[in-house]
This record gives C-alpha cells, sequence and structure tokens, in this order.
C-alpha cells in the first residue's frame, strides 16, 4: 500500500522490536495507523506466547543489580529454551530492564511483579509475552527478589556461566563488600535451606530424628541421646546458612567469618539463590 512508507515501518519497529515484514504487515493491516499497528504487534505475541507456554525452558540467565549505596539491591531469573535466545540483545535487554525494574518498584513477589505496570505501556506480563512473540521461544520469568535496608548493606553475586547466583542482606555499620561476595558464592555452591533453625521445615527434622534413631537401635538410651544431640547439630550446620563451614576455610562458621570481619554486631537477615537450567 502506497501510504506505508519505509519512515512509517522504521517508526514502528523502533517502538516495537518487531521485525520488518511483521511490521509492514501490522501497518498494511490497520491502514497505517502506527497505534492500531502497535496494538496488532502486541496481541500477535500474546497468541504466540499462548502457543509456546507449555515448552521445555531449559536454559536463560540470572541477572542483578544494585543501588549506588548498596543498601538496595534486585536479582532476576528467567527461562528460554535455548542458549542462542539468552544471547540475543532483546533478552539481554529485557533482562537488565526487568531487573532495574524490579529494584525500583520492589514487587513482594513474581506475581505482583508480572501486573505491574512497564514503562508506561501495559504490564511486565504483557512485555514478557511480547518479547515471546519476537523471540519465538516459551521465556518465563522463573523469580525475582528485592532487598533494601537503612541499617547495613546488600550484596549480590552471578556465577560465570550466568545461570546461578545469589543476593544477601546484611545489617553491619562497616560493611566489606568483598566477604559479601564470598558469602554470595557460598550460598551458590552449598544451596542453603535456612536463615535459622526456626526455618527449617518441623517435618524435615523429624524425619532426620527418625533415621538417627533407626540406626541408634539396641544402644543404651543414654549413648543413644547424647548421638542424637550430636547428629542435629551436625544437621542444622548443613541447613542454616550461618552455621554452615565457610566455603574458603571449613574450620570457620560463617557467622564467624562474618562477624570477624565485619564486627560482633553483623547479621544476615536476608538471603536468595537463583538457577535457572537446573
Amino acid at each position: 500500500m502506497s501510504n506505508i512508507t519505509a519512515s512509517l515501518v522504521r517508526n514502528l519497529r523502533e517502538k516495537s522490536g518487531a521485525g520488518m515484514m511483521e511490521c509492514k504487515k501490522a501497518l498494511e493491516a490497520t491502514s497505517g495507523d502506527l497505534d492500531a499497528a502497535f496494538d496488532e504487534l502486541r496481541k500477535s505475541g500474546l497468541k504466540t506466547a499462548a502457543k509456546k507456554a507449555g515448552r521445555s525452558t531449559g536454559e536463560g540467565r540470572v541477572w542483578s543489580t544494585l543501588s549506588d549505596d548498596k543498601q538496595s539491591g534486585a536479582m532476576i531469573a528467567i527461562s528460554c529454551e535455548t542458549d542462542f535466545v539468552a544471547k540475543t540483545p532483546n533478552f539481554e535487554e529485557f533482562l537488565r530492564d526487568l531487573a532495574n525494574h524490579v529494584l525500583e518498584h520492589n514487587p513482594k513477589d513474581l506475581e505482583e511483579c508480572l501486573g505491574q505496570p512497564w514503562k508506561g505501556d501495559g504490564t511486565v506480563d504483557t512485555a514478557l509475552k511480547a518479547l515471546v512473540g519476537k523471540l519465538g521461544e516459551n521465556i518465563q520469568i522463573a523469580s525475582v527478589c528485592s532487598y533494601s535496608t537503612a541499617g547495613g548493606t546488600v550484596q549480590a553475586y552471578v556465577h560465570h556461566d550466568n545461570k546461578k547466583g545469589a543476593m544477601v542482606q546484611v545489617s553491619t555499620g562497616k560493611p566489606d563488600m568483598d566477604v559479601l561476595r564470598d558469602l554470595c558464592m557460598h550460598i551458590v555452591v552449598f544451596n542453603p535451606g535456612a536463615l535459622d533453625r526456626s526455618e527449617i521445615d518441623e517435618s524435615l527434622v523429624e524425619r532426620e530424628k527418625a533415621i538417627i534413631m533407626e540406626e541408634l537401635s539396641g544402644k543404651p538410651a543414654e549413648i543413644q541421646e547424647k548421638i542424637m544431640v550430636g547428629r542435629l547439630e551436625k544437621f542444622f550446620a548443613g541447613q542454616v546458612v550461618t552455621e554452615q563451614p565457610w566455603v574458603k576455610d571449613d574450620k570457620q562458621s560463617v557467622q564467624k567469618v562474618l562477624q570477624a570481619s565485619m564486627g560482633d554486631g553483623t547479621k544476615l537477615t536476608g538471603f536468595s539463590r537463583f538457577e535457572v537450567g537446573a
């Protein structure tokens, strides 16, 4: 159609990120109406996303960002079907933009994040579906989290494969960012289950006790009790992050290392570990 100029196609492409031919077809279908064509592309992206939603996502990326004062941070994980798509500029741009969005808007969970407004047009969820339509793969936001503290600091680490990462929040008056980065690495490696003992599911503790008791069957009661205490301490040390042996020195606990480097009042107040493609 004569009213579909190259300049109009280019404008729609810059606005939507879709391919040249898709933009041209959308403009032809809407008689050159730029806004209507943009909506047409969005609808097409939603349909594509729905068709691909059941496909396996074994690849992806983890990304983090911190505020300038290191008192706030965000981490996200996005999964996709292939590593090829995870390396594309459009995927990487969405990854960075979403991390910045989470840092700024601090959603309490993934569901809230998906429903939040996105760049003044639609929601995070519709932006994700548009990306699916653009890249042609099932893409899912796997996890999001954000931390903010007025009396401490936040640190994050993403592993060199970009598929695993961790973020921590620590209450301290003299943060050591290198030690906190090592703490994030520790969490990536050892995958602790809890911040403190109260967070461990009681059913897991009872199951551990049952296993220990079965192994101790036939031993005198006083010996059973002594061994039970020791074995449970070892169990908790494997689950609770601050009780775990430090990744760089297994003769020290995580808590002892944090206190030695940042003072006795130092306390780990939050941590998250993300992984895609596991």
